[in-house]
Formats: C-alpha cells, structure tokens, sequence
C-alpha cells in the first residue's frame, strides 16, 4: 500500500474515533488495529492527521474511547516488548503506537481529570491474564515504562544482534543482559558497536515517547515545597526497571562520544546529514530529565545491592533510591571522569569553533542542556568536581561558558542561559583550585565582542563579567551579585591582573559607588562591598604581582575618598534621587575605555521580536545560594554559618541571621516606605552601612604611595605610565598595610529554591526545542508561561 494509501486510512481511523458517540469494545481488533497495523506514517504524519482540537473532543465527549485507545496502544508496546519484534510488522506496530502515544498523552497531562488515569489498573490487564490476576495487574504506566526500557535493548530493532547465524533462535527477551548492549563505548563499557542508522532512529521514537512520558512535570504549577518527585522518573529509575544500569550508561556514553565535526574534515557534515545528532540531543534531554532530584532535602535510602560494582564505586552509603542519580554519583574512575569532561569540553566549544571556511562544522544546538548535565555532575559527584579542577581542563568548560555569557547578554530570550551558566562559576569559584588555574595566560583567540586584552583567564572572566553588567539588559540584574561573589571567591589567588581588567573593575566600583546607585535601592550597597573585599583581597595577598590593580587604585583614588565621605544627611539623599530621575541610564558606559572588539566578533545581539521564550522562577538571593566559609591557615574551609553574629560583607549582622521576613521588616524600619510602597532610604540606614565599608586597606595603601607616586611624577617630569608601574613592582607595604584579614569564600550550597529553578529551565529549554514534531505546543502547561519577546 502506498504512503498516500496509508495516511488516508490512518485519517479515517482518527475521524471514525472522534465521530463515535458510543464507546467501542477493548477487544473489537478490526476497529482498533486501523491505528497501527497497516499504515506506515511518520511521527509528522501522525501529528499532522491528529490534530489538538481532536483529542480533546474525544477527551471529553468519548473518555472511555481516549481510555482504550491508549490501553491498546500501551498493550502492543508491551507485546512487542514480550516477542523481540522480529518481523517487519512488529516493528512498524511498536513505531505506530509509539508515535500516537507521543501525540496523545500531554493532552492526558493538561486535563487534571485524567492525571491518575495512567496510574490506575486496567481491569482485566493482570499480569499472567489469567481471571483472577487483578490484584497483581500493573498500572498501565508502569506497563508503559517498562516496555520501553525492554524495547530500547531490543536485538535487530534498536541494538546491534550478537548471534552470528540467521538460523539461530532469536535471542530470549527475558534471559538478554542488556549490559552487554550498551549503545557506546566509554564510562563502563569498552567496546564501541558499529553505528547504525536504523537503530539510532528507532532509538530516538522511543526516547522521545519516554520524554513525553516524564513531561507530566510541565503540567503541574512550581511549587516550592513539593518534594517534586515525578512518578514516570521515580518508577523508571527505580529497580523494577532492570535495564537502569545500562540505560544510563547508554545514554551518558552516546552524549559524551558524539564529534559533532567528524573526523575533522571540513564540510563533512554536509555530505551525509548527520542522523546521530537528533540521538544524542534526545539522550541528553532524557538523561537530565531523569537526574531531577532535590539533593538539598533528599534523604538517602539503601538501595537493594542491585548494582554492579564495575564503574561505579561502592565504597560510600548506598545514594538516593533513583538509580540515575546513584549511578552519577558513583562514577570514580579517573579514565572515565576524563571521557566525560573531554566529551562535554568538545561539545560545549563546538559552536566556538570559527573557521576560516563558513559553515564547515557542524553547529550543535544542544549546549544549554549540556550545561545542566554539566551541573548536574558536579552538583552530585565531588569527586568529578574536583578531577574537573585538578588540571587547566576546567578552562575548556570556562572558556564556552563565557562565550555563552557574552553572547546572551542583550538577548532577552537567553535569561535562562545566563543563569546557568553564572551558577556554575559560582560552583566551581567556591573551589581554591578554581582561582588559581585561572591563572593560565588566555591565548586561545576565540572571536567575542570584548575589547583585546592580553593576560590570563582571569581577566578574560573580568573583562566579561563587565561587559555584562555595563551592557547587558535590565533582567540581568539579579545576577549582579553572583558575578561579583564569583570575583570576590577567586580574587585571593589572582596573581597579576592585567590594565585593562583593573581598569574594568574600578569602572565597576565607580559605577556602584554613585550616590543615585546606592541610595535608589536597599541592596544596591552590597555590590560595593563586594568590589572593596576583592580589592582588600588582591592587596594583602597577591599585592606583589599586581602593580596594574595598584596604579588603577592609585588613578581613581577620588572614588574611594567619596565612599569614605559619602553624604549621610535627607537633603543630600533627595539631591541623589533627584539626579536619578533625570538620568535613568543603568550604568554609565562612559570613563571606560571600550577598546576595539576582537577580530571576527560579533555583537551580542537582542532576540529577535516575537521570538518565544519560557518564563522562570525566580532565583533565591545570594545569601541563600551560597553558604560562607573562612579559609584557615592551612587552606581547609570552616563554615560560619553556626557562628551567629559574623558581620557580613554587606555590613548588615543584624540582617544576615534572622528570617527573611524579619530582616525585610529591619530594612523597612531603617528606610521610610512612601504612600506609594516605593522604598525610599533614610540617614540611619546610610549611616547603618557606611560605617562597615571595608575601606582601611585601601586608604593605607593610598596614604603611603599616592606622595611616592607624586614625588617620582615632579622629580622626573613624568606622565609616562610605564615608570610608575616600573616603581610598583618593586614597591612593597609589608609591614604598612593593617593585619590581613582571613579570607572569605561563599560557597553555593544546594536548596529547594535552586533545585525548582533548574527544574522550570529545563523543561523550559526541552519545550522550546522540540518543535519537529512539536510535542507540547499548544498545550496547557502550568510549569512555566510561553511569552514572546
């Protein structure tokens, strides 16, 4: 029968079902077998002759039509799971129904009615089919999962067949060790089979049905105390489910392997379009979909000693019940840590690769759920957090990550991928180690819209850092104090800054410190304290190699002499507001110098108009995100979080420790609130911070070397800046400078607030992306909102 053929009968079976008014039997084959027994449609085919307005009818008018439709449907996945689909027709069987269920079941999702519908038990579906098996049937989802896993390890249909002979009988379903037909060589297993096209694209049908499946998530509201465990994950990652292991494995390992260039011909890619791509952006989307696990309040249950002690390492407390998770955390290998990051590092440089042929490599797509399985890694696996940071590895995660960073700023669509990527330097900042690898002069020139610097990665994170706050757009500013805690974290092992970094930092902190800036919102404060301890940090630590830092201090020192007279008195404070209303500008962009941009950059560009994007939650506050440690002697860290009345960094003990609620009625009491609810802020509450800013460092320093600086200018008639600095580096102020203060880190600490934020981005991202076929378009999501820019 031809396509034509087909799809004009496949239509009809769709009409006959949304015209029938009365419900037709389970058992009437003729009539159901239309769906799936003789027509060869595509997944676009499928979602183009079913349309939404359909399924809902049905929903509502013929629920126990919809009911049965999904029943048979889940019922062949489930036969075909049990014979090995061996002939041609079991497979097209099992591909039908996997795509009409891919249709079908987010309009089972949006209709609270139906959420137990698929947890419920089929009557009459026991599981041997004798009478009276009732008690014992399955919930058709756990049918449904457990199908799928036994179909994506299905010899000749999604992996490679190891019998030698056609005459052979067909492997047994039952007695297969799917551990010995992992999809890809790498973390456990060795041996890499031959690519299959067939096999790669089956694969993909049932891991996308299987991420339909887990999107039931979308359709419930953020909620941020729900544990949020979603019943399709737990039940799929659970024991129950004997292909866990080499699932996970599979999926990690044909996302780690993937070279999207090929063999490094250029223009490789055009010659045979590449089918492993849709495969290992849909095992990416699987896999950390299935890794969604609040480790912040997650206790950890044994697991029943089901796991093989190859790979993974047993020696720690059996980890939380979903076997994804453990089996992550578990990983210990160094060989396998280094395929993993080499495979992520490679994937996540990809769309940096620029050369000199347009177009000749391949462009992936997938980076941000990359970043998430990045994340997700470090977040549940110290031990790959600090193989990441053992070697300069971890620049070659940084370097993209910035590039990102840069390249999203204006782009109002790309909020979440800013995010992502500054909550993972703040990960990895709260690492020694992080600080001083940052250390490695920058020679890579991948182009970006930043000015030429020469220096080292630390800079590079420096001059980026402030191209987004200076010119990035105003949904940016929550993560001001993220950037400037992730400065602060590495600034004690920062051994030379060069100019145009310094300057950047000080055009920051000039900034900052205008009276408006300060005065016109109550946390705007802390951003100079953070710039002031990052300054206090380099200057008792690292003062001998940064003689650039020192000169800019030296060049701007009118900024500090204002913050240490900054006017306290109402008429000075309604004089700065005043100003404001006038000059609405974020930030000034001018008393930087903008070099030119890097050759071959281009400009960050704002999204297109009308371009979708989701919505987020919002992100908890710094002090929640992070945790303070005090660096000792020896280099180990001590919580003060215990200690209750550490002055803080932004000057406000009395604020840091009590309840946000109680700490919001503080701020209020030292501002006055106007009739309108706008905060307005008062003398005391000036007065309450001004007297903690960090300054004494800073004007030591300036009182010893500002008359030496003079004196060389008027003896020698200098205004060149090369002499200066030339003094600088010999200079030194042992013995000048007050004692040095230990040094803070605030370290990110997990919490229910982050783990809801990673949850609405990610499925966020897997909504937008999925629009061939569009999954979940036009359905009722209650996860997220779908605006456009």
């Amino acid at each position: 029968m031809g396509s034509a053929d087909s799809k004009l009968n496949f239509r009809k079976a769709v009409i006959q079902l949304t015209t029938k008014t009365q419900p037709v039997e389970a058992t009437d084959d003729a009539f159901w077998d239309q769906f799936w027994a003789d027509t060869a449609t595509s997944v676009q085919d499928v979602f183009a002759l079913v349309p939404a307005a359909e399924i809902r009818a049905v929903r509502e008018e013929s629920p126990s039509n919809l009911a049965t439709l999904c029943y048979k449907a889940v019922e062949k996945l489930v036969q075909g799971a049990e014979s090995g689909c061996h002939s041609e027709k079991e497979k097209q069987i099992v591909l039908n129904c996997s795509r009409l269920l891919t249709r079908v079941l987010p309009y089972i999702f949006e209709d609270p009615d139906w959420r137990g519908f698929f947890w419920s038990t089929v009557p009459g579906a026991g599981r041997a089919g004798g009478e009276d098996d009732d008690e014992n049937a399955r919930p058709l989802a756990e049918s449904l999962l457990l199908a799928i896993a036994d179909l994506l390890f299905c010899p000749d249909f999604t992996v490679q067949s190891h019998r030698r002979s056609t005459v052979d009988s067909a492997e047994d379903v039952h007695s297969l060790d799917s551990c010995e037909y992992i999809w890809e060589a790498g973390v456990g297993f060795a041996h890499s089979p031959q690519p299959n096209y067939i096999h790669d694209v089956n694969r993909m049908e049932l891991l996308k049905l299987l991420l339909t499946c887990f999107s039931e998530a979308m359709y419930l509201p953020p909620a941020p105390d729900s544990g949020g465990t979603n019943p399709w994950v737990q039940f799929f990652c659970s024991t129950e489910n004997r292909h866990a292991l080499p699932l996970f494995t599979s999926l990690l390992n044909t996302v780690c392997a993937y070279d999207p260039v090929g063999y490094g011909i250029p223009y490789n890619h055009l010659l045979f379009s590449d089918y492993r791509e849709p495969l290992v952006e849909e095992a990416a989307q699987v896999l950390i979909v299935t890794l969604d696990h609040d480790s912040a309040t997650s206790a950890s249950p044994t697991v029943d000693g089901t796991t093989t002690g190859t790979a993974m390492d047993d020696t720690d407390p059996p980890g939380p019940e979903n076997l994804f998770v453990n089996y992550l955390s578990r990983i210990h290998r160094e060989e396998d840590f280094q395929f993993i990051l080499k495979g992520i590092a490679r994937l996540l440089s990809n769309p940096l690769l620029q050369t000199y042929l347009p177009n000749s490599t391949k462009k992936i797509q997938f980076h941000q759920e990359l970043l998430v399985l990045f994340w997700k890694l470090c977040d549940f696996n110290k031990k790959f957090l600090f193989f990441v940071l053992k070697s300069s590895d971890v620049l070659d995660i940084l370097v993209p990550i910035l590039y990102f960073l840069n390249d999203a700023r204006a782009d109002q669509s790309r909020v979440g991928l800013m995010h992502i990527g500054v909550f993972i330097l703040l990960l990895l900042s709260g690492e020694r180690n992080f600080g001083v690898r940052l250390n490695k002069p920058y020679s890579v020139r991948v182009p970006m819209d930043i000015p030429v610097f020469t220096g080292t990665h630390a800079d590079l994170l420096i001059v980026v850092f402030h191209k987004i706050i200076t010119s990035g757009h105003q949904r940016l500013q929550p993560l001001f104090d993220c950037l400037l805690t992730i400065v602060v974290n590495v600034s004690p092992y920062l051994k030379s800054l060069s100019m145009v970094a310094a300057n950047k930092l000080l055009h920051l902190l000039e900034a900052f410190s205008t009276t408006w800036f300060l005065f016109s919102a109550a946390q705007n404060h802390h951003l100079v304290f953070f710039l002031l301890e990052a300054f206090n940090n380099i200057i008792q630590y690292q003062f001998d190699g940064n003689s650039n830092l020192v000169y800019a201090i030296i060049r701007k020192r009118s900024v500090f002499h204002q913050l240490a007279n900054l006017p306290t008195d109402p008429p000075a404070i309604h004089k700065a507001l005043q100003r404001r209303r006038r000059a609405p500008e974020p930030l000034s962009r001018t008393g930087s110098q903008e070099g030119a941009s890097m050759e071959g950059s281009r400009p960050a560009a704002p999204a297109e108009p009308g371009t979708l994007k989701t919505s987020l939650v919002a992100t908890p506050g710094i002090d929640k995100l992070t945790e303070k440690s005090q660096v000792s002697e020896d280099g180990t860290l001590r919580s003060l979080e215990s200690t209750s009345q550490q002055s803080s960094a932004d000057g406000s003990p009395a604020l840091e420790d009590q309840e946000p609620e109680q700490a919001w009625r503080e701020q209020r009491r030292l501002s006055s609130a106007s009739a309108s609810g706008q905060w307005s802020p008062t003398s005391e509450w000036v007065l309450s911070w001004k007297s903690k800013l960090p300054l004494q460092t800073i004007m030591r320093l300036l009182q010893v070397l500002v008359p030496q600086v003079e004196k060389i200018c008027i003896d020698k008639g200098l205004t060149d800046e090369s002499e200066i600095l030339r003094f600088l580096q010999h200079g030194t102020l042992v013995g000048l400078l007050p004692v040095p203060h230990p040094i803070l880190i605030r370290k990110y600490q997990a919490n229910s607030g982050t783990a809801m934020w990673f949850r609405t981005y990610m499925w966020g991202v897997i909504y937008l992306r999925n629009v061939d076929p569009p999954v979940w378009y036009d359905t009722d999501v209650k996860l997220f909102e779908i605006q456009r820019v």
